[in-house]
């Protein structure tokens, strides 16, 4: 056929749906594999949808608006290379070519196709999703066939696109790095396929919801709210798409887990001063800012491994204790409203790393152009509500996690400093840690405990340490 859909990719284990937000290409229009056709929102982030191949946008599925789940058609597009091949004599080149990946397409992977006349016998068909997940376009599997590259290789063909796709120039440019056993040296970033290898815990556990809390059926939430009418000078505002998913969030946590909240204020002048002393060389060093940040979730890492159970999820009468330390940021957007990156196994990296990725992360979260995967499998929130200028908060928890901890604004204030010679008052910077934890599975004495660990580990912060 010379007209190829194009489906709503798969954008994260726990997303089953997108909304249509914008149409980049009218129909009729020319597009070159990889060029963004579409703008679509989940409830994870907002992001594009390539072209699989070149050719023309024949006709437009959907519209702005319309919640289409994954997997289902959204264009048509009339595929260049397949209508040169529809054009070709009967038994040409490009008909032998093309063949294979329709019938890959057809089956979804679940059948072999025919190998093309430059395969050898050994090859297998490159279906359209790898076991990893990642989507392959049709261009990028016709090549695969012609070079011979089977599926497992060109799983580990590290990819530029959205998603970690592969594109046309990626694997252009993976083929005369191949050795003669099909295998290439391994990338400096690694593949999806890798990254997405340990993560049999990310999606979200089910909430059970008790009919004495709900007032309804067992697993049902009924929420009563009052009737709200404007006055005549008032402005009625309609939440924006971001805002209501925040909104349904929130009362869905505080619905689910019976939020405590304990206090802690911590010494922060050995930080301070540590920082006042190296932030420039940083900046000259590494061409980045040393904030804050990285050095509070540092200090957070190092509580977790000491109390690793407040880094669990609760699926009904079970306790899912996490193997991974991914540290949720949570960072305020130009528009007023809040998304939170994920620091995936920040255990791994130093604080060059952290304050790395704190930058890139903050920096592309208010530019909109972060990956669904950087916004998914949290076990626990940070967020520093001392940007605004408060002093503490109580944070509401993002599910599925148990826990979230606020850090406040550093003030100086006159402190009881104990020294040998007795005690005295000094001017220290001081600060407040506010930790949120679902009394289900954590109780006072874990909870209380571990703001007051985070709360020690940063007053004894070692100011003669190099960076």
């Amino acid at each position: 056929m010379p007209e190829v859909e194009v489906l709503l990719p798969k954008m994260g284990e726990s997303v089953a749906e997108a909304t249509i937000i914008k149409w980049l290409k009218e129909e009729g229009d020319e597009i070159e594999a990889d060029e963004p056709i579409i703008e679509i929102a989940t409830d994870k982030v907002d992001s594009e949808v390539p072209a699989p191949e070149d050719g023309v946008l024949v006709k437009r599925l959907c519209q702005e608006g319309d919640v289409v789940e994954v997997g289902n058609p959204i264009a048509i597009i009339k595929s260049a290379g397949e209508a040169g091949g529809a054009a070709a004599p009967s038994g040409g080149a490009s008909e032998k070519t093309e063949k294979p990946a329709e019938s890959s397409a057809s089956t979804n992977g679940s059948e072999k196709a025919a190998a093309p006349a430059t395969v050898s016998d050994a090859s297998v068909a490159v279906s359209k999703d790898g076991p990893s997940g990642r989507f392959y376009s049709p261009l990028v599997r016709n090549i695969a066939q012609k070079e011979g590259i089977s599926m497992d290789e060109l799983e580990r063909v590290p990819g530029s696109g959205m998603d970690g796709r592969v594109t046309k120039k990626d694997i252009l440019n993976y083929i005369p790095n191949r050795d003669s056993n099909g295998a290439a040296a391994k990338p400096a970033t690694a593949p999806a396929a890798e990254q997405k290898a340990a993560k049999p815990e990310e999606s979200a556990p089910k909430q059970a919801v008790p009919p004495a809390a709900t007032g309804g059926e067992s697993g049902t939430l009924t929420i009563k709210t009052p009737k709200v009418v404007a006055g005549p000078d008032d402005e009625i505002i309609e939440m924006d798409r971001m805002r209501k998913m925040i909104s349904e969030h929130m009362v869905t946590s505080k619905h689910v887990s019976p939020h405590v909240t304990s206090y802690v204020e911590a010494d922060l002048t050995n930080i301070v001063n540590w920082r006042n002393k190296w932030k420039d060389k940083f900046m000259e060093r590494e061409g980045e800012k040393l904030t804050f940040t990285p050095i509070f979730i540092e200090a957070l890492v190092k509580a977790i491994k000491e109390m690793p159970m407040v880094n669990v999820s609760t699926d009904g009468t079970k306790i899912i204790k996490r193997k991974h330390i991914n540290i949720g940021m949570a960072t305020a957007l130009p528009s007023g409203n809040l998304i939170v990156p994920v620091i995936h196994d920040a255990d791994q990296l130093n604080l060059v790393g952290l304050a790395k990725r704190v930058n890139d992360l903050a920096r592309r979260a208010r530019e909109n152009k972060l990956l669904p995967e950087e916004i998914q499998r949290g076990t626990y929130t940070i967020t520093n509500v001392g940007t605004f200028g408060n002093v503490m908060g109580t944070p509401i928890i993002s599910q599925p996690q148990t826990a979230v901890m606020a850090v406040g604004a550093i003030r100086k204030k006159p402190a009881v400093i104990e020294t040998d010679e007795g005690d005295f008052i000094g001017i220290r910077n001081m600060m407040f840690l506010s930790h949120a934890y679902d009394h289900r599975v954590i109780d006072g004495a874990l909870g209380g405990s571990f703001v007051r660990k985070l709360g020690d580990i940063l007053e004894q912060f070692d100011v003669n340490r190099e960076i």
